[in-house]
């Protein structure tokens, strides 16, 4: 069998080209690393900030458009 090569992230190993072997099956390796994580440099308007913290604020700056104008009209939408 081939050496499968994946990256590591929140907790799983996802690999980073197509894998041959059968759905669901149970799988044993010795995880080797071969390349250290490259850290994302943070935003700098939130340089004041720790890492961690300021990759969150980064993210949470981010727009997302969901096509609503109005967020109130729907503030309930998914209670009981």
């Amino acid at each position: 069998m081939k050496t499968i090569h994946a990256t590591y992230e929140n907790g799983v190993f996802r690999p980073t080209e197509p894998v041959e072997l059968p759905e669901s099956c149970e799988v044993e390796f010795e995880p080797r690393i071969v390349a250290e994580a490259r850290p994302q440099p943070p935003d700098p308007q939130f340089a004041h900030l720790d890492a961690g913290l300021a990759r969150i604020y980064a993210t949470l700056s981010h727009r997302y458009d969901g096509g609503s104008t109005d967020a109130a009209a729907r503030h309930d939408e998914h209670q009981p």
